[in-house]
């Protein structure tokens, strides 16, 4: 696949600086030449159609000379997105060039909404890095999918390359009379570590270590069986990839590896600013891991 890092290494022309002499902009790597085509049986001017070319140059300075272009595309390999999107989000463009590369296409030019341009050449959808959010629910939407979902929509994980998905276990499947949950505000229908006094034995709580320590320091004398939901310890609260949860204990917060797969972990009250960066913190893990990986 070749997808610039950046739009600026993309230029745009109707007139090929290999045939005039013309320099290119210092940045310039790629270069895109739009041409008119005319219409079947007619002299008028049609569509347009387009080359992709990679650009080989010398010199200093902020215009460099041309020594060669290389052909990544051209004619009907080429097609141009006839929408405007963000094309800051990398993953989005690799998801819709894919959409678009049929038949002899393979390759996209995308416009943004700044007008700026770039292009997807053989999109490739292993480059998009899976990211799990594990989380529980109620309440409903699960907090930190409600929280990444809002932050993905801002754009601020576009330039990561990265797709989310949902792992969230579904509490109340342990709904009932002898259940008891940590906190009320969840909704779950039983009993709550911090509103009900509980008298008899048999009761089953469902919470993390912190709750099993806070049942027995109130009601030491009862027995109970407990489901653990800490994602470090759980048994049904378990990644099944790449991903990010949270945790009670903000002294767990930071990356880590579960069931063999690298995650973060923020605090149950953690800002929309400490998720972001949680994220980026892990993929950066991730990608440099897997760099590293391939350098062996």
């Amino acid at each position: 696949m070749i997808f610039p890092d950046e739009y600026k290494y993309v230029g745009v022309t109707k007139v090929l600086p290999e045939s005039t002499e013309e320099p290119v902009y210092f940045l310039t790597e790629y270069l895109i030449e739009e041409r008119e085509k005319p219409e079947k049986g007619s002299s008028e001017k049609g569509s347009s159609e387009y080359t992709v070319y990679r650009v080989k140059k010398s010199g200093d300075g902020f215009l460099r000379k041309v020594e060669a272009l290389e052909t990544i595309a051209s004619g009907e390999e080429v097609v141009k997105y006839d929408k405007e999107l963000n094309i800051k989000d990398r993953a989005l463009l690799i998801e819709t060039a894919l959409k678009l590369c049929t038949g002899r296409v393979n390759t996209v030019i995308f416009t943004g909404v700044d007008r700026h341009v770039t292009i997807v050449h053989e999109p490739d959808p292993s480059a998009i890095l899976e990211i799990e959010i594990l989380d529980v629910a109620p309440p409903e939407p699960a907090w930190l999918s409600q929280v990444v979902r809002r932050l993905e929509a801002s754009g601020i994980f576009g330039d990561l390359q990265v797709r989310f998905t949902e792992n969230i276990v579904d509490l109340r499947r342990f709904e009932g009379e002898k259940s008891v949950f940590p906190c009320s505000s969840s909704g779950l229908e039983g009993k709550c570590l911090d509103s009900d006094i509980l008298t008899e034995d048999g009761h089953l709580l469902v919470g993390c270590e912190i709750s099993k320590t806070l049942f027995e320091m109130r009601f030491p004398e009862l027995e109970y069986s407990f489901i653990n939901i800490c994602p470090f310890k759980s048994e049904i609260v378990v990644p099944s990839k790449s991903f990010i949860t949270r945790c009670c204990r903000s002294e767990k917060s930071g990356l880590v590896n579960i069931s063999g797969f690298e995650g973060a972990v923020v605090h149950w009250g953690a800002s929309e600013y400490q998720v972001s960066e949680a994220v980026r913190n892990l993929v950066t893990r991730i990608r440099n891991k897997n760099s590293s990986a391939q350098d062996r």
